[in-house]
């Protein structure tokens, strides 16, 4: 833990530090395993645009943005199939579970010579989670993941979702992540982890349950205020009978059973659903929920739903309307095609965009990836300080993505940034001399009153805040350095802490 005499040195930097800003870009090199590019100039907003784009911009998307410009960028980000992350890929290899059915996971997680580890897979997915954030290429489409993974839900502490999450995460979310909205509803319909999650396993005709279908409206698709009814939710659950999940051989995967299944006559939103006769075939029964899926996912009511969550995540916590509106109509005319309601919000938006409190996960993320950090990602207990373990939501709501709820719980993202920057966190290490130029920096013994912190102070905010500080503000830090008292190996570290910790650096 964070000692007192530490905690006071950040406490004073994180002061010193509270005017931090954006301004005038510098050219610089950064050696060591970053890439050997100068730094790119890039006014405020076009951070800010690469930022949302990313889970903190690296040097070389920074200077791939310059080259390029944001539409190009864009269209580069949503063809990310043709974007090589074999490093990523690499790192990933030794989670076995990521790439196993439901069935194989739980049988790996009870082997008798192992013993009963049910934490693995657990362990396996937000360790992947990570990674893929930080190491992957495909920034974009990371950050899609993650966007999904909040509106589709899925408390992965809940019984028996340890072993179905996975699937879920790979075979719904990813797989969909930047297709087609009416797939990603269709493919999460059918997802025992999602079943599992909000009941559906056990909805049968004898004992409705509406879990599911309630959610299916308010948080999947039509919105609270959508237009549905409580008759609705009713109905709709009819429909979901005998939508379950296997017990016993092929455990873990859909099933439907029409023996469980409802056969009398529903309405849902007007649609007539007839009944299902003895006679008719188990597809049909199947079906009735299907249809009922088909026509949530064009309603208009979804459109403005997904339009406003999507603009919210990339814009601001007050999505502008005229934006909203617009990504609305394209889903409508594009029959919820993702990629195309982006390009309006992203291309249209991010212009006005306003600054967004970083959630914990974008913080962590960020600060692994602006400082180069090598990390076998196992930070778990700091998720869980910080408030936001991944898939660890209990309700079906997701975590939310407004600054307010995140701005009090600064002590643990204090004590996260000492740490790194002073390689004490196990399986984490960076080289911050390799962050900045090598000719100014050998760990020589400090002389602040002659100034020459400058260009590393400089090297440090321009790496992780975008620019380098006005001239009074890099005189602040230095001066609260200098107060500290630190012995010189300690000063660096402690400047990046502090501007890690620094008001500036919680708000991409």
């Amino acid at each position: 833990m964070i000692s007192r005499r530490d905690f006071l040195k950040l406490s004073a930097l994180a002061t010193a530090s509270a005017a931090l800003s954006s301004c005038a870009p510098i050219y610089r090199r950064i050696a060591g395993d970053l890439p050997a590019v100068p730094w790119t100039p890039l006014d405020a907003s076009d951070f800010l645009a690469l930022n949302r784009l990313t889970f903190g911009p690296r040097v070389e998307e920074r200077a791939r943005f310059a080259e390029i410009g944001l539409q190009a960028f864009i269209e580069e980000q949503f063809d990310y199939e043709a974007i090589d992350d074999f490093d990523c890929d690499i790192l990933l290899r030794p989670f076995k579970t990521l790439s196993m059915d439901a069935h194989e996971i739980e049988g790996v997680t009870n082997q008798l010579f192992d013993g009963y580890d049910r934490e693995r897979p657990i362990r396996e997915l937000r360790q992947a989670t990570l990674l893929r954030q930080i190491y992957s290429k495909r920034q974009l489409y990371e950050v899609m993941v993650e966007f999904w993974s909040d509106h589709f839900n899925i408390f992965i502490e809940k019984e028996p979702l340890f072993y179905l999450k996975t699937v879920d995460d790979r075979e719904v979310i990813r797989k969909h992540a930047l297709g087609n909205f009416r797939d990603l509803v269709w493919a999460s319909a059918h997802s025992p982890a999602m079943l599992v999650y909000l009941d559906n396993h056990v909805n049968e005709k004898s004992h409705p349950n509406e879990n599911y279908a309630r959610e299916l409206m308010e948080l999947h698709t039509l919105s609270v205020n959508g237009g549905y009814t409580q008759s609705d939710v009713m109905e709709l659950a009819r429909c979901l009978t005998g939508w379950t999940v296997k017990k016993h051989f092929w455990l873990g995967e859909f099933t439907f059973d029409n023996d469980l299944h409802d056969e009398g006559a529903k309405n849902v939103l007007g649609l007539a659903i007839q009944p299902n006769g003895a006679a008719l075939s188990e597809s049909k029964g199947q079906s009735e929920a299907e249809q009922v899926i088909e026509r949530l996912v064009t309603h208009p009511s979804t459109a403005h739903f997904i339009a406003t969550k999507l603009t919210r995540r990339f814009i601001a916590d007050e999505p502008p309307q005229a934006i909203v509106e617009k990504a609305a109509q394209t889903f409508l005319n594009t029959n919820g095609d993702i990629k195309s309601v982006l390009r309006v919000i992203l291309l249209d938006g991010l212009p006005l965009a306003q600054p967004k409190y970083k959630r914990p996960a974008n913080f962590i993320a960020s600060a692994l990836r602006l400082t180069n950090a090598h990390t076998e990602g196992a930070l778990g207990d700091y998720f869980i300080r910080m408030g936001q373990p991944y898939f660890g939501m209990p309700t079906p709501d997701g975590y939310p993505d407004v600054s307010a709820p995140w701005e009090s719980n600064l002590m643990p993202r204090w004590q996260f940034a000492f740490e790194l920057m002073r390689n004490e966190i196990d399986g984490t290490k960076n080289n911050l001399k390799h962050l900045l130029d090598v000719a100014h920096l050998h760990l020589r013994q400090v002389q602040v009153s002659t100034g020459i912190l400058q260009d590393d102070v400089d090297s440090l905010t321009s790496l992780l805040l975008g620019a380098p500080l006005e001239r009074f503000e890099r005189d602040g830090l230095i001066a609260s350095v200098h107060s500290a008292d630190a012995a010189p190996e300690e000063t660096l570290q402690i400047l990046a802490a502090g501007i890690l910790a620094s008001p500036a650096f919680q708000w991409r």
